[in-house]
């Protein structure tokens, strides 16, 4: 589990009779900027994003602890409404799983839109847990006097808790964001020790951060189903460094085509991938790295739900 190499300040002395705990599930169509929220929330980098739709994939918690209360951020893939693979069917199994069950939802959509793919998601919400309607990317809006309208029409839609117009990218909304959560949060004992940031593992970390550099660098020409394996991941003591890994990862692809444009002129797209990630990896994880990429074909392992368990999707 992933804990934040400088917690800062964190409350560890709060009584458990005033702490106050809750899941909060961050949902929204693909390509939204769900993970950013997360990010920008946490404080640091542990959902991974990119341009491409279906970039998120996992249920992915985000912890942040502050003063007495511990906000704990579910993000979700986008709700997939195109193409029943065995891959989509598993990421809407996440999604429907991570909305269930949670204090409260952030409904993500861009300030000003509303398209029948964020109708879809919004039909999914459950009556009885509050939500609130986050109009992100309210610095894109170029006439905000169509606002208030559209907020109108929104609350027409369902009965959102509260609307909150904002840009992740700012600072001063994420801080007023989390005095809004918090209202809704439960009076209940801290699930995570204070200084964690996320239930996933290191691992996991790892092949999210190869993942999302290969979709930065192939940018639209690679399918979204390809997908990352870690084949090693072992941890070492070094003199030099006090702390070290080895990690060895395979990048899946679908068609022999894809893998060449992966590997690219002698290598040189593969080699700055696993650059790219080692670096990140580093900073993220606070040791040193070394990563070794391989890339192999799986044909239609994205409609093969045996495969898609086995590569570790729900």
């Amino acid at each position: 589990m992933l804990a934040a190499a400088r917690p800062g300040v964190v409350a560890t002395d709060v009584p458990v009779a005033s702490q106050r705990c809750g899941v909060i599930a961050i949902v929204g169509k693909p390509n939204v900027g769900k993970s950013t929220l997360l990010n920008a929330l946490v404080g640091q980098k542990i959902s991974i994003t990119s341009r491409k739709a279906q970039t998120t994939r996992h249920r992915i918690t985000g912890i942040k602890t502050r003063e007495e209360t511990q906000f704990i951020f579910v993000d979700t893939p986008g709700f997939q409404t195109r193409h029943g693979t065995a891959l989509n069917k598993s990421l809407n199994k996440t999604v429907l799983g991570a909305i269930g069950d949670v204090d409260l939802v952030l409904f993500v959509v861009e300030a000003g839109s509303f398209t029948l793919a964020d109708a879809k998601v919004l039909s999914l919400l459950k009556p009885g847990i509050p939500a609130l309607l986050i109009a992100n990317k309210l610095d894109s809006v170029l006439r905000r006097a169509e606002m208030p309208p559209w907020l109108k029409g929104m609350q027409e839609r369902h009965p959102f808790a509260e609307f909150v117009p904002m840009s992740a990218k700012n600072k001063g909304d994420i801080e007023r964001l989390f005095g809004i959560c918090a209202k809704y949060l439960p009076q209940q004992g801290w699930f995570y020790s204070p200084e964690e940031l996320t239930d996933r593992s290191e691992k996991f970390l790892a092949s999210e951060t190869v993942r999302e550099k290969l979709f930065r660098f192939t940018g639209d020409e690679l399918p979204y189903t390809s997908t990352v394996i870690i084949d090693k991941f072992d941890e070492e003591k070094s003199k030099t460094h006090g702390r070290m890994l080895r990690i060895a990862a395979t990048i899946v692809v679908e068609r022999d085509g894809h893998k060449a444009m992966v590997i690219g002129d002698k290598g040189e797209r593969l080699k700055r991938i696993g650059t790219e990630a080692r670096q990140e990896l580093e900073k993220l994880m606070d040791c040193k790295v070394f990563i070794e990429l391989w890339v192999k074909v799986r044909s239609g392992w994205a409609d093969d739900e045996a495969r898609v368990r086995s590569f570790g999707y729900e």
